[in-house]
């Protein structure tokens, strides 16, 4: 089959490559329904992360099971199933606490950009639905699997609370999430960090009460304004930069927490200044997992259209294109057909 790798830097091919086949008894084999391109892939891809050699890429997905190895019993051929970014095994003691990301037997995704894709962990992975979506519900189902579920995470570590006041930093596919997530968790006041229209207009949409164009400096004052000089109770940080991260902070209120899911890039902390902050800190690689059932189930009532955030569609063959459409931010997020 034909399917996605990265060469290096700027250099994204759909090339032939081995068919994907069941290598471990815990593993399973889905036709993929769309799949699309991650923020996180743009790192390698600006040459900011180290490869060694050709990467196939791709951790959002969601399809049918095609094939399932002799260990396999929560899902069979013919189901439509969402998997996690983040593979776990959904029964160590890190699991069992929420952590899927940190599970013991865990792995990351690879190689989803591509009509077919391997899942190891299948049964701790994969969350089957009853009936089959309907097609208009795949780009909706497909964002659960890591862009929403991330979004998710950010607001659940900000520890977001109903009638509650939230600041989102970043306006990316992801910091747009964290608004649809504060959103559906009550939060009375969500105050979205944003300097393209488009995304303001999607942020609204999702809930955001209060757009701040502003950066730095002149970023914090304005919430502080905003705020009556208060700051934040809770804070998601969803973009990884050390000027990113220096913005959250400076939002918070004494005693707010802040959720960070960006990938950290050039981010340090003074200890002392941390210190005298009394501000709490919980992020990492969202453990999606643990909130699929939820969001999944949000999507099918119709309660939530998380896929809003696709504004580029393209065929998976077009790969390249969506991978410059998103680094020059031509795009919020690229999904990918693989119906042709």
């Amino acid at each position: 089959m034909y399917a996605t790798v990265m060469h290096g830097p700027g250099d994204v091919r759909y090339e032939q490559v081995s068919d994907p086949r069941i290598e471990k008894p815990t593993d399973a084999i889905i036709k993929l329904s769309a799949t699309c391109i991650c923020g996180s892939d743009l790192w390698p891809y600006r040459g900011l992360s180290e490869r060694n050699g050709p990467a196939h890429m791709g951790h959002e997905y969601c399809g049918v099971v095609v094939e399932v190895g002799s260990e396999v019993k929560t899902v069979k051929p013919g189901q439509f199933v969402v998997g996690s970014f983040c593979l776990s095994d959904n029964t160590c003691p890190h699991c069992a606490f929420g952590f899927h990301s940190s599970c013991q037997q865990g792995e990351f995704m690879t190689g989803a950009q591509a009509p077919y894709a391997r899942v190891p962990l299948a049964d701790g992975t994969l969350v089957a639905t009853v009936e089959m979506p309907d097609a208009d519900v795949i780009p909706h189902m497909l964002a659960v699997s890591d862009v929403l579920g991330t979004g998710w995470y950010a607001a659940d570590a900000a520890q977001v609370r109903k009638g509650g006041t939230v600041v989102v930093v970043g306006d990316g596919a992801v910091g747009l999430m964290g608004v649809l997530a504060a959103s559906q968790m009550g939060a009375e006041r969500i105050i979205a960090m944003s300097r393209h229209a488009t995304r303001q207009q999607l942020a609204r949409e999702f809930g955001a009460t209060d757009i701040v164009a502003e950066r730095g400096a002149d970023g914090i004052a304005r919430i502080m304004d905003l705020t009556d000089g208060v700051g934040a109770e809770s804070v998601l940080e969803c973009v990884g930069m050390g000027e990113s991260m220096d913005q959250a902070m400076g939002v918070c209120r004494p005693g707010g927490t802040i959720g960070y899911v960006g990938v950290p890039h050039g981010v340090s902390f003074d200890g002392q200044k941390l210190f005298f902050s009394q501000r709490r800190m919980l992020g990492g690689p969202a453990p999606v997992r643990r909130f699929l059932p939820d969001l999944m189930d949000r999507v099918l009532k119709g309660a939530i259209r998380p896929g809003k955030v696709f504004d580029l569609v393209l065929p998976i063959a077009q790969v390249a294109e969506g991978y410059r459409a998103m680094d020059e931010r031509r795009a919020i997020k690229t999904l990918l057909r693989v119906d042709e």
